[in-house]
């Protein structure tokens, strides 16, 4: 394959560099004064990395010696980590003026794209050193953005916590690269794959190595999707992180995450699935209990946001134990419809004010929503119910789908568990309805901004009933992209 091709196949990735960098010098020379045209030329540019995605950068196969693929698969996460990251542009400019008291920085943005390329290498990597290049691109675009609001020592802590743990989780994940390396003489997900079949996991020196690299790659990649037990930075993130931020860590890296979690499993421990699928299986119980029992007690909406996508990521999980192109199929499902709910949760947040403006974010100040803003309130209980997989809105789709994908792998009593535990989730979701519905007013909000009502209302209609016409198309979809790891 010529070195034409192969570049083709990386264009969405070069379209966001040459993009970030030429904005990149516009706020240098433009100042704070150029925020808003850097902010929708990048979303502009966002839209065409997704149109770039058409053609070999879907289809192209591997790139690069096998580093890099194009496929089905990676196409299909990068549609929602674009979209996700669109979404978290334009709801920063009205949020940083109302909160900060000053404009948005055009460094927003570049930083959001640059972390955009990262998380697109991600779901391409065809190789555990292309793996971490685009996972520490994504971080490092991450941690400043955490911290994002100088003057806010809360969002100061969210980076400082961030950037300290993260460090940690990556070097568990080199540690665990390192391992693997050592002991099949690859770092390509293709040669790994052989070497794990040809040396099953059977208690020599050899499989033990190999089995330690495999529980400490997926020990760093589980902090990265923020599964249990390497949660601990969600909340604290989360809360001190701006809004818009936070619903940005809660979508498009999420998605990349899982996404890459997902092709390492399949593609380069595929032939350990007896191994990966006991670290998976604990990781889906273990956040799906955890992320809704610590809930309960949550005052505080972005706190129990971020253990909601705690809980979320276990059901997401779930979909990848069953191993199959069914249950990766699930997955991103799951994660598609995942990311409209929790950006349209996020969205509600938003509009969290009091009438001077100040962000409210205790679940106190909901009491009586549905009497002072009707609309807001029955957008925020379609996100609440959706998220509880309560019948018949989307989000019950999502996880009947990972489900079904468990069951029809033989993982019967997996799925009851889930199925069960659920319903402890249902318990804080049904809560923030209760309050808003049931309790008397008391803090009133201001009026909101006609972009964030709109994104709600159509974030609302796609996760309503009206989102099951879309169960053909999407079905197909998420099929054709999981078969393209098998």
């Amino acid at each position: 394959m010529d070195y034409a091709s192969q570049v083709a196949m990386t264009l969405p990735e070069i379209v966001l560099a040459l993009g970030a960098l030429a904005l990149m010098l516009v706020a240098a020379w433009g100042g704070s004064a150029s925020t808003r045209a850097v902010s929708w030329t990048a979303v502009a540019i966002l839209g065409g990395a997704c149109l770039a995605l058409i053609g070999p950068a879907t289809n192209g196969g591997a790139a690069f010696d096998g580093m890099y693929r194009a496929d089905a698969f990676a196409g299909f996460a990068k549609v929602l980590i674009y979209f996700a990251a669109a979404v978290a542009i334009l709801l920063a400019p009205r949020f940083f003026e109302r909160t900060a008291g000053e404009n948005l920085r055009p460094e927003y943005p570049v930083l959001i794209l640059l972390s955009a390329i990262g998380m697109g290498v991600m779901v391409s990597a065809g190789d555990l050193l292309t793996l971490y290049i685009g996972l520490e691109l994504q971080s490092l675009a991450a941690y400043v953005l955490a911290s994002f609001m100088r003057q806010d020592q809360r969002s100061a802590e969210a980076g400082l916590k961030y950037f300290v743990l993260g460090a940690l989780a990556s070097g568990i994940l080199l540690y665990g690269i390192s391992l693997v390396y050592g002991f099949t003489g690859s770092t390509m997900f293709d040669e790994i794959a052989g070497a794990y079949a040809a040396s099953p996991l059977s208690g020599d020196g050899r499989s033990i190595g190999l089995m330690f690299g495999l529980v400490f790659v997926f020990a760093g990649i589980a902090f990265k999707i923020s599964a249990v037990p390497f949660h601990m930075w969600t909340p604290d993130v989360y809360e001190g992180a701006p809004t818009p931020v936070t619903a940005f860590f809660a979508s498009a890296p999420k998605v990349a995450a899982v996404g890459l979690a997902v092709r390492v499993a399949i593609e380069a421990m595929g032939p350990a699935e007896d191994q990966w699928r006991q670290i998976v299986i604990f990781a889906a119980l273990a956040s799906i209990i955890f992320g809704a029992v610590a809930a309960i007690g949550q005052s505080k909406i972005k706190r129990l946001l971020a253990y909601s996508s705690i809980n979320n990521v276990g059901f997401a999980l779930i979909g990848l134990a069953a191993g199959t192109p069914e249950g990766v199929a699930s997955v991103l499902t799951y994660m598609t419809i995942y990311v409209i709910m929790t950006l349209g949760s996020f969205l509600v947040v938003l509009q969290m004010r009091t009438p001077e403006g100040q962000p409210v974010e205790t679940l106190a100040s909901l009491s009586g929503l549905s009497r002072t803003r009707p609309w807001l309130a029955a957008g925020l209980a379609i996100f609440m119910f959706s998220l509880a997989g309560i019948p018949p809105l989307f989000g019950f789709w999502a996880k009947f789908a990972v489900f079904d994908a468990a069951v029809r792998a033989g993982l019967f009593p997996l799925a009851v568990i889930g199925i069960a535990a659920s319903t402890i989730g249902a318990y804080y979701y049904l809560r923030v309805v209760k309050t808003m519905y049931f309790d008397e007013p008391t803090v009133p909000f201001g009026e909101g901004d006609k972009l964030e009502g709109g994104m709600i209302a159509v974030a609302a209609v796609a996760v309503s009933p009206l989102g099951y016409l879309a169960i053909p198309l999407l079905s197909a979809w998420s099929i054709n992209a999981a078969q393209a790891l098998f």
